[in-house]
């Protein structure tokens, strides 16, 4: 298989997977903090996007779609493009607010959109090019898209099981 394919294999998965998380909420819901301390669907969904925009843009040497469109107002939220999330204490949690479920799809499938572009243009020697020399050892390509996929994966699934709750509830 190749590597763009695989790449884009693993994270073609996650807009279903968000849709499914927030598809129906209210804003409220959205919101809901399952308990004290705890991220609300929202917020999870809003931070693994976030997380994939960033990582994305600096990959593409680009402009965050946070910070290049109005996204962050429909959040209740300024367009920092440091702000992912990492970090984030109880109120900060709750400061994000989106302003609907289609808010939270609408920004994943433009980053989305953004991140498939980047994947299908891909070679394998591409994965092994360093990015971010901060680390020991230094981060490639490849791992950086491995990690932001393991991230989004982790983040969309607790949203799902927060939306469980919220259900149940």
């Amino acid at each position: 298989m190749d590597v763009s394919d695989l790449l884009t294999e693993a994270y073609d998965r996650l807009p279903d997977l968000v849709h499914a998380a927030v598809d129906g909420l209210s804003p409220e819901q959205l919101r809901q903090q399952p308990g004290l301390g705890a991220n609300s669907v929202g917020w999870l969904v809003w931070h693994l996007t976030r997380v994939q925009d960033h990582h994305v843009a600096d990959l593409l040497d680009a402009e965050q779609i946070w910070v290049s469109g109005d996204w962050a107002s429909r959040f209740g939220l300024a367009a920092d493009p440091d702000d992912t999330g990492y970090g984030h204490s109880p109120a900060q949690v709750a400061a994000v607010r989106p302003e609907s479920a289609q808010a939270l799809i609408d920004y994943y499938q433009a980053v989305a959109a953004r991140t498939g572009s980047f994947l299908a243009g891909l070679v394998p020697a591409d994965l092994d090019r360093v990015v971010d020399q901060a680390w020991d050892p230094p981060v490639t390509l490849g791992v950086r898209l491995v990690s932001v996929a393991d991230d989004d994966l982790q983040h969309v699934g607790q949203a799902a099981y927060v939306r469980g709750l919220i259900e149940a509830g």
